[in-house]
């Protein structure tokens, strides 16, 4: 690490703030000293509003039925070779209800963009999981809707919302998604979640086709500024279904020093370590907790749909029953020093 990256991880640290330019130079100037540097400042910073706590949210994917095509997905809606499905009512409640019986105080209902699920199914589904459980919270991540929606969603109970916004540049958004589908659009979806209340998560694919070193200190900036409650990134991962399938996977080791640049830029965000970490290595969720990472999100979902969830190749986890995740998590936290924490969660104000 020379000394002009040392002082630029030095202000980072002290200030949260870097020129856009700098930050491109701190990625490109990447080694291992100055990532262990920052993951060692990362981890102090977290640790300050969080302790050892790693936050667990129940994952529901109650869809893979999707309206979209966006050029990287497993599940976009030109995969004729996807088998797809639809969880009922009474599967997602008895999925709510078991990771309640589990401990999980945090429901995430993640799917595509489905029509079935309407402002009125989704508004039944939350009073419903909010009745049965009033301690819990209850996270969608269902993709870009109205601000009428969301309100709608919002006052039925839902707290949270994620949306990736995948990159911070419209010309590259452009090139990962139909020409349908807007970035102006996408980041009108994440003000409006922010002005409704919700705490709101982005994020973005590292290794992305087309993703330059711009692009990344682009989506670190963006982050500066609109500082969400909650971050997920993850290495892309090909999907032989999608015209990105030869494309290269992003890299682990890229994705940890963008993790503890996000930790110390916005130091109480509630930051995943991903389940494409953990696809991409087997102990990518380790890694990423030694990163700055504080967020693991097992599976409740049925096991007979998770292998049809598939964004990507080799998603892991698929066959294990939902106590099963929680257990070998826990484990998995244990060992590197830390704990699992199931309350809800919240981001610390």
């Amino acid at each position: 690490m020379t000394s002009e990256i040392r002082q630029l991880a030095d202000r980072l640290i002290k200030e949260h703030h870097l020129l856009r330019e700098e930050y491109a130079l701190l990625i490109d100037s990447r080694d291992e000293e100055s990532a262990k540097y920052l993951a060692d400042a990362a981890v102090a910073v977290r640790k300050k509003y969080y302790g050892n706590k790693v936050f667990v949210r129940g994952l529901i994917e109650i869809s893979n039925i999707c309206k979209n095509d966006c050029k990287y997905c497993g599940i976009r809606r030109s995969n004729k070779a996807c088998e797809r499905y639809r969880l009922t009512e009474e599967e997602i409640l008895a999925c709510a209800d078991e990771g309640y019986r589990l401990g999980l105080h945090t429901v995430v209902m993640q799917g595509g963009e489905d029509g079935h699920f309407t402002d009125e199914v989704l508004c039944e589904l939350i009073r419903k999981i909010k009745a049965q459980h009033p301690d819990c919270a209850v996270t969608l991540s269902l993709g870009e809707r109205s601000r009428e929606s969301y309100a709608k969603l919002k006052e039925a109970g839902a707290d949270r919302y994620l949306l990736r916004h995948e990159t911070a540049d419209p010309e590259h958004y452009a090139m990962l998604h139909p020409a349908e589908m807007s970035f102006d659009n996408r980041m009108r979806c994440l003000r409006d979640l922010k002005d409704l209340g919700y705490q709101t998560g982005c994020g973005f694919m590292v290794g992305s086709p087309y993703q330059t070193t711009q692009h990344l200190a682009k989506d670190i900036q963006f982050i500066e500024e609109f500082k969400p409650e909650m971050c997920g990134i993850g290495p892309f991962i090909p999907h032989h279904e999608t015209e990105y399938a030869n494309e290269p996977a992003g890299s682990v080791e890229l994705t940890c020093f963008l993790l503890s640049i996000i930790r110390l830029v916005h130091p109480r965000v509630l930051l995943p370590a991903t389940t494409a970490l953990g696809t991409m290595h087997p102990q990518g969720r380790e890694l990423g907790i030694l990163a700055g990472a504080n967020v693991l999100m097992p599976n409740l979902s049925p096991v007979g749909v998770r292998k049809k969830y598939e964004l990507y190749d080799n998603k892991i986890c698929t066959g294990e029953e939902s106590a099963q995740c929680i257990r070998c998590l826990a484990t998995r936290v244990e060992a590197i020093g830390y704990e699992i924490e199931v309350g809800r969660g919240d981001f610390c104000s």
